[in-house]
């Protein structure tokens, strides 16, 4: 059968051959764990034993559990805090580095070092640095100026900004190598005009460089958004005597899911968990489209 088809007709066969590798991949890999989450969340299943139909008891378990409640602030406290903190760090720096001829590459790659290290080190290492008198960097600094110590990890305020300090500085690097090829990007005409007619650095900077890089700003913002949405590592690693930090006040989503799931074995409850963080990273993610469309 095969032998009969055209020369056109074969290529659309290879060419479905070929793009049904990748479909099956999403299909088994991701689209059907998605959906056996949905179903799950409907149910209650310790792991070992059936599975029993519970309809929509675990959404209302959810709705009515003041700690997720918690977590669930603490999130979107990582999302609102965490993105526009590091969409301005990293940009201010790559502004800055994007101008730089001397060692530039070697500054490059130490900004994009964090980024490639495991992140279980650096949280491990950052809560060395928290660690009060005499085994705590920081501490250590402020008892040099006459400073009282910071229990930096048990203060229910101070914790998550804590936490989310090493989150920030672990994605830097790889923002500021992507606004760099943005700022690459905007053709050197522009600013060669501005030049000429006499336009201040500033407007210069608002009119032409933050305009034209919308695109990898909405790229970033949307990218390290969904990051902090899914922040665990830090978390976990940093709180592993208390995990979620003092009065949850640290736990994010995803901890609460995996408590849910390999401590509490309650797995529909996790599930419901899970389905709730999907539909906020697909708002996220339609938000995104939005934007691009308004472009």
């Amino acid at each position: 059968m095969y032998r009969n088809l055209s020369v056109h007709q074969k290529q659309v066969v290879w060419a479905w051959a070929f793009l049904a590798i990748p479909i099956i991949f999403y299909a088994v890999i991701r689209f059907y764990p998605t959906a056996n989450a949905m179903l799950i969340s409907l149910q209650d299943w310790n792991l070992l034993g059936d599975r029993v139909w519970a309809g929509w008891e675990n959404y209302d378990k959810l709705w009515n559990d003041p700690i997720f409640w918690k977590v669930f602030r603490n999130t979107f406290a990582y999302l609102l805090i965490g993105t526009p903190i590091s969409l301005l760090v990293s940009f201010a720096i790559a502004y800055h580095l994007d101008k730089l001829r001397f060692m530039h590459g070697f500054l490059r790659m130490l900004y994009f070092l964090p980024f490639m290290t495991s992140a279980v080190a650096m949280a491990w290492v950052w809560r060395w640095f928290y660690q009060p008198v005499p085994i705590g960097l920081f501490n250590n600094f402020l008892s040099t100026l006459g400073i009282a110590q910071i229990e930096f990890l048990r203060s229910t305020t101070l914790a998550l900004p804590a936490i989310l300090a090493p989150a920030v500085w672990a994605g830097l690097g790889f923002q500021v190598i992507i606004f760099m090829a943005g700022l690459r990007a905007i053709p050197r005409s522009y600013y060669e005009a501005a030049r000429i007619d006499g336009v201040s650095g500033w407007t210069v900077l608002w009119e032409i460089t933050i305009p034209l890089l919308k695109p990898t700003i909405v790229f970033i913002v949307v990218f390290s958004s969904i990051g902090f949405l899914r922040i665990f590592d830090q978390v976990f690693n940093m709180t592993t005597g208390d995990p979620g930090g003092p009065l949850n006040s640290t736990k994010p989503l995803v901890l609460m899911i995996y408590q849910s799931a390999f401590t509490d074995f309650d797995m529909g409850y996790a599930a419901a968990q899970t389905v709730v963080l999907f539909l906020v990273l697909l708002i996220v993610s339609l938000v995104q489209l939005r934007i691009l469309q308004d472009r």
